[in-house]
């Protein structure tokens, strides 16, 4: 398992202490698991941090959570296969 998970409720790493998904969860997350997989696994973190930051904007948190996994314009996921 990752050091690179988020601490509940601030969503912040406990490894790195930067906002989750940090750089090395989300390399760590688009490697070991598919484009649907993926998504799928976010938006329910995506759900759940929403409970716990109800001041933060959907917006911010499509972006903090979901924005990263594809590649602007192209539809394709950044760092996956296909």
């Amino acid at each position: 398992m990752s050091e690179h998970r988020p601490k509940r409720p601030s969503w912040d790493c406990l490894a790195c202490t930067r906002p989750w998904p940090c750089d090395p969860a989300r390399e760590e997350l688009a490697t070991e698991l598919g484009r649907t997989s993926l998504a799928m696994y976010l938006f329910a973190y995506l759900n759940e941090a929403a409970g716990d930051m109800p001041s933060v904007t959907p917006g911010e948190l499509y972006e903090r959570f979901l924005a990263w996994t594809r590649t602007p314009g192209s539809g394709k996921s950044v760092g996956l296969p296909g």
